[in-house]
């Protein structure tokens, strides 16, 4: 398995679980033991939760899968042939099957370079040095609004700083959720003290010396900061495959059963498969897609044909919301609610009419789940 986040590990796993005795490799780029990545940018970050129990499995349950973790070497190159990967370190590791599962790397901005007081929030170092620099922080200016830059915004506002929130969207999460609903979030921060810039990207990083100052919008008008966050997206951590003969486009393509060559699997945010319920190639950024991903994934690798569909899931926590989505939500559908109401701050809502296409839930978890067994594809059912 290369790569030691929840896909590689959750492989591990579901292998041992299936009986796999044999030996297990998992090669991670970081020092540290698995971890999850969601609590990074609200529990972690607030400061609700100390970085340690982010770690996705105790050192007593990683004893006990009897797995090799080899950390803080990243893969520098991959022999699909003979199975065999080369790492920073100059160590080459050879298996009969390999998992690629190594994530995503966030975007950075033209001129971000090292410059002091400009942070990204991918890793759990990340979240730590983040969540320092926002307890001295007055001012934070946050780029991208799309689900991470709206969550950081959020856990930002809540810990007193000034809070603005610039980006492309017409509202946040607009592209993900619709406008109608994307409206509602752009409310939610309002209320909360959210400054937002909406439909606007970033002229440029304003710094004095090597530190930070600000960030420029196009129309001129400098939005000052202690603290400048980056959430402009990410891209599948593949450039290390980029001599291996493997197709890459937007991810490690791989087919139906995630298979990307013979004895190649991916899994987890890097993997673009082809998902037969969709009819189309797609490659899912969340929690819960890894470890469902790494279950099929294992049961291939041990003699299954398994076709991997699932219903796409994600969810997300900012302020006193809790909003979950069922299935892919697209721009301009049909938006109905089915349950409750937007004044109340309840309700499930239903994309595409008469033949639906996403659910999602604004803190209404139990209906919403309830609402997306319409969702099925072929092969798997809701989370």
């Amino acid at each position: 398995m290369v790569g030691a986040s929840a896909a590689g590990l959750g492989t591990a796993e579901a292998l041992r679980r299936k009986g796999y005795a044999g030996r297990l490799t998992v090669l991670g780029a970081e020092h540290r033991l698995p971890y999850d990545r969601p609590p990074l940018s609200k529990q972690v970050l607030s400061g609700a939760w100390e970085p340690e129990r982010a770690g996705l499995r105790s050192r007593d349950a990683l004893d006990a899968l009897d797995a090799e973790f080899v950390l803080g070497d990243a893969a520098v190159s991959l022999d699909p042939a003979a199975r065999t990967v080369r790492t920073a370190a100059g160590r080459t590791l050879g298996a009969e099957a390999v998992v690629l599962a190594t994530g995503l790397r966030p975007r950075r901005l033209p001129g971000q370079g090292d410059l002091d007081g400009v942070h990204v929030l991918r890793t759990l170092d990340d979240a730590v040095a983040l969540r320092g620099a926002l307890g001295q922080a007055r001012r934070v200016v946050v780029v991208g609004n799309g689900v991470l830059g709206a969550e950081v915004a959020a856990t930002a506002a809540a810990s007193g700083a000034h809070t603005s929130l610039v980006g492309l969207q017409p509202a946040p999460l607009a592209e993900q959720l619709g406008e109608r609903v994307g409206g509602l979030v752009a409310r939610l921060h309002a209320r909360n003290g959210v400054r937002q810039y909406h439909g606007t990207g970033v002229e440029e990083l304003v710094h004095e010396q090597a530190r930070a100052t600000g960030v420029r919008l196009p129309s001129g008008e400098v939005l000052p900061a202690d603290v400048v966050v980056v959430a402009v997206g990410c891209t599948p951590a593949t450039e290390w495959l980029v001599t291996s003969g493997l197709r890459l486009d937007d991810g490690v393509v791989c087919d139906a059963r995630c298979r990307a060559a013979d004895g190649v699997y991916a899994a987890g945010d890097a993997a673009r498969w082809y998902h037969e319920g969709l009819g189309a190639h797609v490659r899912l950024e969340n929690r819960t897609n890894a470890t469902m991903q790494a279950g099929a994934v294992a049961a291939n690798l041990l003699g299954g044909d398994v076709a991997y569909a699932p219903v796409p899931y994600f969810w997300t926590d900012q302020f006193d919301v809790k909003i979950q989505v069922f299935g892919t939500p697209r721009p301009g559908a049909e938006v109905a609610l089915v349950e409750g109401d937007e004044e109340g701050g309840r309700f499930v809502a239903v994309y595409g009419g008469g033949r639906p296409h996403a659910v999602l839930g604004w803190n209404m978890a139990k209906q919403a789940r309830q609402h997306s067994r319409a969702l099925s594809t072929t092969g798997a059912a809701a989370a």
